[in-house]
């Protein structure tokens, strides 16, 4: 018999839809039906507005300080249930549970304690001269919209800053992913949040989405997702003109530049792409290479793509598990298709199904060597684990192939020179840049140009995105 999930937190106490519509979750990695979750209907939504609406003056009254308080306790609640956590996503997603404890879990709660750590550096009222007095205050009621491929990282990267700034939140998970957002939703809950100001909305993205952006008692939202779903969110809020703050698609460029290291920088380009089997938004899914080396350079990129295990998420060894669901399935296949009709040469990988591996949704990790950018598998996200290799001449040709894309969500650059890294380093256009083997870091800013989107999360400057600025002036003293 499925488990039915029908659980949603509004004004600090669990709901149930009487008569829900049921979203079937699939288990990725053997094609069954494990779980039901139930749908919220509109009113279900609108309650959890006007929820938050009522308890945001108070919220918003608190110190940072005292705000931070309820953040450590939220992180206790995590790291006490981590396990738990790590197993849900493990379940629901598809990536190995090695990857979900370290990269799912255990790197979200670092982000949710710096937060915790960032309270006691905000102030709220500044005096910036005789006449002029600035506060920052929270900038209202929140809809946070986050994705199912790192789904408490997400959750986390929007609800920390938002809580942290005083800001009152309906969070709205991917249907993909609810387990984590349910946890919590019973972290806040155990953290003693005053009611309304965290409120948890299961279901469908369309229906809910629209309420959120659309309603006037909503004043930011901050979406994570596709840059299709994101242009209608700009649409739709726009008639209220609510603050939107967008974290969209990727197509990441990965520069190599000169170097004795090439094994290494191939490997980590590789695997970084293959990580959570292509479903990441910052992957570096291009890799630029100097074509008196790009030979050598594919031979390394084959070997290491064939060394990667697929399998059961269970097993210590599986490097990648399944992609999410059919739909992901069958869109990175047609990509594969796609790149053989395009005259992409595949080294690596392609649509047969991985040894093994008879169920699931599994895809061997893929590499396509002879790519330019006017191919579509070089310019449109596949989010799947397929690599493009592409040759430049010189770092003025990597520099403008690296820039030739719709995106700038992400980049990395890897010079054995110092001033070679710097160059490369500035000269992408994308809002976060790695250089050489530098690994991810929570406290630096995030997101990015052109169709990746605006707005940032983490660091001070994702709580920056959920403040505003009141300024008061006085009149000018007489000093008779």
């Amino acid at each position: 018999m499925l488990q039915r999930i029908n659980a949603h937190f509004i004004n600090g106490s669990w709901r149930t839809v009487v008569a829900p519509e049921w979203f079937t979750l699939i288990n990725p990695a053997t094609e069954e039906a494990v779980s039901c979750v139930a749908r919220a209907d509109a009113a279900m939504v609108n309650e959890a507005i006007a929820a938050a609406y009522h308890a945001q003056d108070a919220w918003g009254r608190l110190d940072f300080t005292e705000r931070g308080q309820y953040l450590q306790q939220i992180a206790d609640y995590l790291t006490a249930h981590a396990d738990e956590l790590a197993q849900a996503i493990s379940d629901e997603l598809g990536c190995p549970l090695w990857f979900s404890k370290l990269v799912q879990v255990k790197d979200p709660i670092d982000a949710l304690q710096k937060h915790v750590g960032y309270a006691a550096s905000l102030q709220r009222e500044q005096q910036w001269d005789d006449r002029l007095k600035v506060r920052r205050e929270p900038v209202g009621v929140c809809g946070l919209i986050t994705p199912w491929n790192y789904p408490l990282h997400q959750l986390i990267a929007k609800v920390a800053p938002a809580l942290l700034a005083g800001c009152a939140v309906i969070v709205k998970p991917a249907e993909q992913t609810p387990r984590s957002a349910i946890l919590l939703a019973m972290a806040a809950e155990a953290a003693g949040l005053p009611a309304g100001v965290f409120n948890l909305i299961l279901g469908s993205g369309a229906e809910i989405g629209d309420i959120l952006c659309q309603h006037p008692d909503v004043d930011c939202i901050s979406f994570t997702g596709s840059t299709r779903v994101g242009r209608l969110i700009q649409r739709n809020a726009a008639d209220s003109v609510k603050r939107v703050c967008l974290e969209l698609g990727g197509k990441s460029a990965f520069i190599i530049g000169q170097t004795k290291r090439l094994a290494e920088a191939v490997q980590l380009g590789v695997e970084d792409v293959m990580l959570n089997s292509g479903q990441t938004c910052v992957a570096l899914t291009r890799m630029l290479v100097p074509a008196e080396r790009y030979e050598e350079a594919c031979e390394l990129a084959a070997g290491v793509a064939k060394q990667l295990k697929v399998g059961d998420p269970k097993a210590e060894d599986s490097f990648l598990g399944p992609v999410v669901n059919q739909q992901q399935y069958q869109s990175v296949l047609q990509y594969i298709e796609l790149g053989l009709e395009e005259g992409a040469r595949l080294i690596a990988g392609g649509t047969e199904r991985p040894a093994g591996c008879s169920q699931g949704y599994y895809i061997a990790p893929t590499i396509f060597a002879d790519v330019h950018n006017g191919m579509r598998i070089a310019r449109e996200e596949i989010f799947g684990p397929v690599l493009c290799i592409i040759p430049y001449s010189d770092e003025d040709e990597a520099l403008r192939l690296a820039n030739d894309s719709p995106y700038g969500l992400s980049g990395r650059v890897w010079a054995d020179d110092d001033a070679e890294r710097e160059r490369l380093a500035l000269g992408i256009r994308a809002g976060l840049i790695f250089t050489n083997a530098a690994e991810w870091h929570n406290a630096a800013p995030f997101g990015g140009f052109k169709q990746s989107g605006y707005g940032r999360e983490l660091g001070l400057a994702g709580v920056e995105e959920f403040l505003t600025l009141k300024s008061i002036v006085t009149e000018e003293q007489s000093h008779d």
